[in-house]
């Protein structure tokens, strides 16, 4: 038992100290298998797998514009009330800054001291914000290269892992690659879909309600589905905010909650189970630690991670005798007639 654990945290201390190499890895890994079939589908064309790698990544770059194109769109217009936007906020704060006063005790020039003496110099958020975006188009760079050459050195790597393989267990590795390819494009054609899905209900509610600029805060919400559990609540607590600061009505306040719950409802109960699919899917208990480990290991990048990556985790414990029972554990409760 503590070989065991002593193992499981030397692999925990290698994710954490090579996540510069396994973050852009594993993204690039998910991407392609989401592409393979489309890649496969091409080369049956007598096409060249260089040109269909190629293809691929052009389609996904593609994507990814249509997406930034039209939150761009939704981002202009809500700049365009950015003055109504900022007197707002003002009014905000004042508000609060009176009622701290008034119940604290502390005058709005001790307040501002204190906001001076916390909030960092000009010249750390510069340098923040450029060595994120440093860092984030370097990741971006190598998700590409890693994207276009899995899927160009997908067969030699499958013959390397037959390779150091045993010939009786080739069946069994081959059934894991086919799964684990399977997993990916089901989890991510799947999400797809969901955030597809969150888009319009959102979108409904919140027009419903009245929101201004519902259709953004639609998009916003949806999208940040990617992060389970946690991006929903962080889209209704933006669209919230936005509200408050808008002047919202209370009534409006509760209208945006009811519809997060009424939502969040009808996607755990009907469309996870269908468009994602059980075989996908962990238990809740190891849906949260997988989200924190993820999150204490790669950040945020873990935390959109640590779902497909668990799934594989129980492939692979899935076709190893000695890991059925870890993939049990993992895995979503089933009925059993002796409890």
């Amino acid at each position: 038992m503590i070989k065991k654990l002593f193992l499981l945290f030397l692999i925990l201390t290698a994710l954490y100290f090579a996540k510069d190499l396994l973050i852009p890895l594993s993204i690039g890994g998910i991407l392609a298998a989401l592409f393979l079939p489309l890649c496969n589908w091409i080369e049956s064309k007598k096409i060249s797998r260089i040109i269909a790698s190629l293809f691929c990544l052009l389609t996904f770059l593609a994507l990814i514009f249509m997406v930034i194109t039209v939150l761009g769109f939704k981002i202009s217009e809500l700049l365009m009330d950015l003055a109504f936007i900022k007197q707002r906020a003002i009014e905000s704060g004042n508000n609060i800054q009176k009622y701290i006063f008034d119940h604290l005790n502390i005058s709005v020039d001790e307040q501002l001291v204190i906001l001076k003496n916390e909030q960092p110099s000009y010249s750390n958020i510069l340098q923040t914000v450029l060595g994120s975006a440093a860092y984030f188009f370097t990741s971006f760079i190598l998700v590409l290269a890693y994207f276009v050459f899995l899927l160009l050195y997908r067969n030699h790597i499958k013959n390397f892992l037959f390779k150091i393989t045993p010939t009786a267990q080739h069946s069994e590795m081959e059934n894991i690659l086919q799964s684990a390819a399977h997993i990916s494009y089901q989890y991510l054609t799947g999400l797809s879909k969901m955030i597809f899905l969150l888009w319009i209900m959102y979108g409904i509610a919140f027009s419903i309600i009245g929101i201004e600029n519902a259709i953004f805060f639609a998009i916003l919400c949806g999208l940040l589905e990617i992060i389970p559990y946690i991006g929903n609540i962080t889209g209704t607590v933006l669209t919230l905010l936005f509200a408050a600061i808008n002047g919202a009505a209370p009534i409006m306040l509760a209208g945006i909650i009811i519809s997060y719950a009424i939502i969040q409802i009808i996607q755990t109960w009907f469309f996870e189970p269908l468009i994602i699919g059980p075989q996908v899917k962990i238990n809740p208990l190891f849906t949260i630690i997988a989200l924190v480990l993820g999150e204490l290991l790669w950040g945020i990048p873990g935390l959109i991670l640590a779902i497909p990556l668990t799934a594989l985790l129980k492939i692979v414990c899935d076709h190893i005798t000695s890991l059925k029972p870890y993939a049990f554990l993992i895995g979503t409760i089933e009925t059993d007639v002796r409890s």
